[in-house]
């Protein structure tokens, strides 16, 4: 059988990563069946930590001196997108559906680029007004289950607003963290925010009486662990790892496309455990995609034509 060429492997390790990312909203929702989200977050991270700790000794990765100020920073940042992201998004999943939070957080490029140009005052192009509002469109069917009606009767689900709470943190947190991009590599920041989001989350847990992070561990049944350390090494580290490479050899843009998918593998994944979904979800997950591939395509489609009659 031939090898894979370069592209081809990136695009299956891309392809892997957005599965075990996917992945993650199930099963996650599974172990908070047993554990509490402060918990799940101090857990998930810690593990992931010492994991790419170890891989990054094995490389014999030279460290990056860092001043007390950088240190902040750093720590800042991984409260920020390590701590108040996982925080919001595992304390809304057990109020909502898997298929929901990933559809979600499937906008989370979209928004990213919107927050980064609000940050530096650029108005946004026709094109991503009409990936924002396809988007929206399709987060907003599943929010209100596409019943206006109910939705004035019971509000919104406090655990997707959790879930976008949670979204936002990730996004300001890529945008922020592309500062830090000139003087620190990309391995040695994921670990150290990592390791800050998680301490953090373990001080925080210290005032708060209904959580005990070690007691919950001890409790948790093998089944979860083993979900714990899936959701700790592949979901995290290893989905990691796959995306920076997968994302070196294609390139950002092409690499964000495979985003999209992480939604419809959260949905499959979830079928296979026996969660349902429903016509609604399935309606807003094509509008979410749509709406993040459909303009830009468009866009692509009118540059070249135009090119074309240039050249013509």
């Amino acid at each position: 059988m031939p090898s894979l060429t370069p592209a081809r492997s990136a695009m299956l390790m891309l392809l892997v990563c957005v599965f075990f990312w996917g992945s993650v909203f199930p099963l996650a929702k599974m172990i908070l069946q047993e554990i509490s989200g402060l918990s799940l977050v101090i857990w998930r991270f810690l593990l992931a930590s010492v994991c790419l700790a170890l891989y990054l000794l094995a490389r014999q990765t030279r460290w990056v001196k860092l001043q007390p100020r950088q240190f902040v920073t750093l720590a800042l940042l991984g409260v920020l997108g390590v701590g108040g992201f996982n925080l919001a998004l595992f304390e809304g999943l057990p109020h909502t559906d898997a298929t929901n939070a990933a559809l979600v957080m499937a906008l989370n490029p979209l928004t990213t680029s919107v927050l980064a140009a609000l940050m530096a005052r650029r108005w946004l192009t026709g094109w991503q007004w009409a990936s924002l509002l396809m988007g929206l469109s399709g987060v907003a069917l599943v929010i209100t289950r596409g019943d206006l009606h109910l939705l004035q009767q019971q509000g919104v689900n406090h655990g997707d607003l959790l879930i976008v709470l949670g979204m936002f943190c990730w996004s300001l947190f890529v945008v922020l963290s592309q500062r830090v991009n000139h003087w620190l590599p990309s391995m040695q920041f994921t670990l150290l925010t990592m390791v800050s989001g998680s301490l953090a989350i373990a001080f925080f847990s210290l005032f708060d009486p209904t959580v005990h992070p070690w007691p919950e561990l001890q409790q948790l049944s093998t089944h979860s662990i083993w979900l714990l350390v899936y959701v700790s090494l592949f979901g995290t580290v290893v989905a990691y790892l796959f995306w920076n490479q997968g994302a070196a050899q294609l390139g950002p843009a092409k690499a964000a496309l495979f985003f999209n998918l992480v939604p419809v593998f959260a949905a499959l994944v979830g079928l296979a455990l026996g969660q349902p979904l429903t016509n609604v979800q399935m309606g807003g997950m094509l509008l979410v995609i749509a709406g993040l591939t459909l303009p830009g395509w468009l866009q692509r489609q009118v540059q070249n034509r135009q090119a074309a009659l240039a050249a013509g």
